[in-house]
């Protein structure tokens, strides 16, 4: 659960398209966006700030690799990580470096920020060929949340309660990418990960 400071705090969004949301909520809000709503108006911390620095087709090494532009410069209070889908297109072979880069995002941020890792959301049937080894990467993610007491907002767990092995299109615009319902049952689900939930309904 977020520990909630009687100050303002700065909370900082960092990943990749699903992050930054980019083209497939078709004008829908993102579930960074959703969060904010929550966070600055629901819950009136009106002085809060929340920075979206997700860019599109990073992957944790990207992230690493200008860390001081996308995070620290913010000196963000709570820090969101969510990454593996791009990283997945490595394969297995890609795991150690995945794994590196993220100790490394959570390191350099310290110990007086609150760290929320996030597993991957699920890919189509059509995404698989090019993601197959999504779910290690997922694991990945749990283990490292666990060494290093990270806060966890598990979507793949979430998705696949849901769907199942059925194809999870319903909530997906591309093999890839969240549409806007799976924007909005990230924002949901993560809020109820982090104690902050729920939301207004939004539609």
């Amino acid at each position: 659960m977020i520990r909630l400071s009687a100050q303002p705090m700065t909370w900082v969004a960092a990943g990749d398209s699903i992050t930054q949301a980019v083209l497939h909520t078709h004008g829908a809000r993102g579930w960074v966006e959703h969060l904010q709503e929550r966070i600055r108006w629901e819950l009136d911390r009106l002085t809060d700030i929340v920075v979206n620095s997700g860019v599109s087709g990073w992957r944790a090494v990207d992230v690493l690799g200008s860390y001081d532009h996308l995070i620290g410069r913010f000196a963000p209070d709570v820090l969101s990580l969510s990454l593996g889908t791009n990283d997945a297109r490595a394969g297995l072979a890609g795991l150690p470096e995945f794994r590196d880069a993220m100790r490394r995002i959570i390191d350099r941020s310290g110990a007086q920020t609150q760290t929320v890792l996030h597993t991957p959301v699920l890919v189509s049937v059509a995404g698989r060929e090019a993601r197959g080894r999504l779910p290690a990467y997922a694991q990945a993610v749990r283990e490292i949340a666990e060494e290093t007491g990270s806060l966890l907002v598990d979507h793949e767990a979430h998705w696949r309660a849901h769907f199942g092995d059925a194809d999870p299109i319903s909530w997906l615009d591309d093999p890839a990418h969240p549409n806007a319902a799976g924007h909005l049952q990230m924002a949901e689900h993560t809020l109820r990960a982090l104690g902050l939930g729920p939301m207004t309904p939004r539609y």
